[in-house]
């Protein structure tokens, strides 16, 4: 499996929801078993909500501050992040350029860390 950022940033914005009035920011690469690969690039504001895995973002472009619960975090593109399931955080201060890959996997509740 390939995905390409340059495909994957030319299907944004996506279908409008109730979450994403404006269109989804992100787009699925591809998924196995209990992985997936989305590409994420809001715009404005990143309205995120805690997800049910564990997971990793690779910065892609750009540059912002990632917030996990109340601690922040500078961020450019090449850096990795890791959040635990259920854990509240977003990206905030982001440049207008900023997208990031997105790599969930595990059980619903994450991995546990024993």
């Amino acid at each position: 499996m390939k995905a390409s950022a340059k495909e994957l940033l030319a299907k944004l914005p996506g279908p409008t929801t109730k979450e994403w009035p404006q269109g989804e920011r992100f787009a699925q690469a591809f998924a196995h078993g209990s992985m997936s690969v989305e590409f994420y690039a809001p715009r404005g504001k990143d309205p995120q909500t805690p997800h049910e895995q564990d997971e990793i973002y690779i910065i892609h472009s750009g540059s912002g501050e990632f917030v996990e619960r109340e601690r922040r975090t500078r961020c450019k593109a090449g850096d990795a992040l890791f959040v635990a399931a259920g854990v509240p955080h977003r990206f905030e201060n982001f440049t207008a350029n900023f997208s990031t890959w997105v790599v969930f996997w595990g059980p619903k509740g994450g991995e546990s860390s024993h």
